[in-house]
């Protein structure tokens, strides 16, 4: 499933953590938004983990798992859509 990562942190350091974090799960596609590709297991480890790097007090990180059928009916503007990442790639 597409799970959409959107944060708003107003601290530059646990921003910048945060998103250097995100980008070992998915693709940055605007500058406080990342699509990843995740299986169920994988994005309740990653809200488990992002809970850690957060201060829910003065942060505010939404996750919105998107289901195929909506994946494929997504529309863009500049940009690519949404693309799962290869299931190998060949070294």
């Amino acid at each position: 499933m597409l799970v959409l990562v959107v944060y708003d942190i107003p601290d530059d350091k646990r921003r910048t953590k945060l998103s250097n974090f995100l980008e070992g799960y998915g693709r940055r596609v605007q500058l406080s938004v990342f699509e990843c590709f995740l299986s169920l297991e994988e994005m309740r480890e990653l809200h488990e983990k992002v809970k850690k790097l957060v201060k829910p007090v003065e942060d505010n990180v939404r996750f919105y798992w998107i289901s195929q059928e909506a994946v494929s009916r997504v529309l863009t503007i500049g940009g690519e859509t949404p693309q799962p990442p290869p299931k190998y790639y060949v070294i």
